[in-house]
């Protein structure tokens, strides 16, 4: 059983994305005992700007990055990482095409032979 709840993120709106959003950096800026002025400050961004995330308003992406690193919370951005994935069709192919037994690479000229 996994310890997070389940959340249908596809039925909330973009405004209660944001709002999750704002909860998830409020809720670790008070946990490391962090002002909005402090976090604002160390972040590079105004004070309001960071109030605006915290409420779920429109902020930049970059800005959201910039909290994030303060706030030493960058692994939610392993949701984001793309991993390749090979068709069933293509491993069979590539099993197919792999090399089943080896072979003298040497051509051999019959009048050097032994026998």
């Amino acid at each position: 059983m996994t310890d997070k709840p389940f959340k249908n993120w596809h039925s909330m709106s973009d405004q209660a994305l944001a709002a999750h959003i704002g909860v998830f950096v409020k809720h670790h800026r008070l946990e490391q005992n962090k002002t909005q002025d402090a976090l604002s400050h160390e972040a590079g961004i105004s004070r309001s700007t960071l109030s605006l995330l915290e409420r779920g308003e429109t902020v930049t992406l970059a800005t959201f990055i910039q909290v994030l690193r303060v706030l030493d919370q960058l692994q939610v951005m392993d949701a984001f990482e793309v991993q390749q994935r090979i068709s069933p069709l293509a491993l069979a192919k590539a099993e197919q095409e792999k090399r089943k037994r080896a072979r003298n690479t040497k051509t051999q000229d019959p009048e050097k032979t032994d026998w």
